[in-house]
C-alpha cells in the first residue's frame, strides 16, 4: 500500500515539476515550422525522459559527487549541483527575456518580420540544455520523497507520457492566447530566479511559487473569460 501512495504521489509531483518544462518547450517549438512542431515537442520530452532515468540510473554516483564541494565563496560552498542550477537559471532568464523583449517588439509593429523561423536543431539544443535542468530538480524531488527505485522509475515514465500526450493541447492553447504566453513566460523567468536563488543556497519554498503561478493563472482565466463574453456581446451589438 506504500508504494501505492508513493507512485501516486510521485507522478503527481513530477508532472507539477514538468508544466515548466512543457511551458518551455511549447514556447520553443511554437517557433518552429508548423510541420515541426509536435515533432519538436515529442523529441524534446523524450530526451528529458533520457536525461531523468539517466540521472536515477546514476543516482549512487550523483549523491556522491555532484553534492560534493568543489571550492568556497564567502562561506558558501558549491558543487557541481550549484553550478548546474546557476547556469540553467541565468539561461532561462536570458532566454525568456530575450521572448518577452520579441513578444513586445511585434504586439508595438516593430521588427516584426525580422527575426527568422527557429532551426530545428537549435530549438532542440536549447530544449535539451533545459531539460537537463529541469531533470535535476525533478530527480532531487524524487530522491527526497521515496527510496524505492522501481518507484521512481515508473512514476517518471508515467508523468512523462502523461506529458507527451498533451503537450500539443498546451502548446496550441498558448499560441492562441498571447496574454496566457506572456504569463508563462513571467512563470518561466520566476522559476529562473528561483534555481539562481537557489543555486546560491537561499531555499525559496516551492509551493510559494506554485501558489503564485496558480493564482495569476486563475485571474488570467477569468479575464479570457471576460474578454470572451464582451466579444460575444459586441458581436451581438454589431448584428
Amino acid at each position: 500500500m506504500e508504494w501505492i501512495i508513493a507512485l501516486l504521489t510521485l507522478t503527481f509531483l513530477e508532472i507539477v515539476l514538468g508544466i515548466d518544462n512543457i511551458i518551455f518547450i511549447s514556447i520553443l517549438t511554437n517557433n518552429l515550422p508548423a510541420h515541426q512542431k509536435n515533432r519538436g515537442r515529442i523529441l524534446g520530452l523524450a530526451l528529458a525522459l533520457v536525461f531523468r532515468i539517466i540521472l536515477l540510473f546514476s543516482l549512487t554516483w550523483m549523491v556522491k559527487h555532484l553534492t560534493a564541494p568543489l571550492f568556497n565563496v564567502l562561506s558558501h560552498d558549491f558543487s557541481v549541483r550549484e553550478l548546474i542550477l546557476i547556469a540553467g537559471g541565468l539561461f532561462l532568464l536570458a532566454k525568456s527575456t530575450m521572448e518577452v523583449h520579441h513578444k513586445l517588439d511585434v504586439a508595438h509593429g516593430e521588427h516584426a518580420d525580422v527575426r527568422p523561423v527557429a532551426s530545428f536543431a537549435s530549438a532542440i539544443m536549447q530544449i535539451g540544455l533545459l531539460d537537463i535542468v529541469f531533470s535535476f530538480d525533478s530527480i532531487l524531488t524524487a530522491i527526497g520523497l521515496t527510496d524505492m527505485f522501481p518507484v521512481m522509475i515508473t512514476a517518471v515514465v508515467i508523468s512523462m507520457i502523461i506529458m507527451m500526450v498533451f503537450s500539443g493541447r498546451v502548446a496550441d492553447f498558448i499560441h492562441r492566447n498571447p496574454t496566457l504566453e506572456m504569463l508563462a513566460l513571467s512563470f518561466l523567468l520566476l522559476i529562473g530566479f528561483m534555481l539562481v536563488v537557489e543555486g546560491f543556497h537561499y531555499e525559496i519554498p516551492k509551493g510559494y511559487i506554485y501558489f503564485a503561478v496558480f493564482f495569476s493563472l486563475f485571474v488570467e482565466i477569468l479575464n479570457m473569460r471576460l474578454r470572451k463574453k464582451k466579444e460575444l456581446e459586441e458581436g451581438g451589438t454589431t448584428a
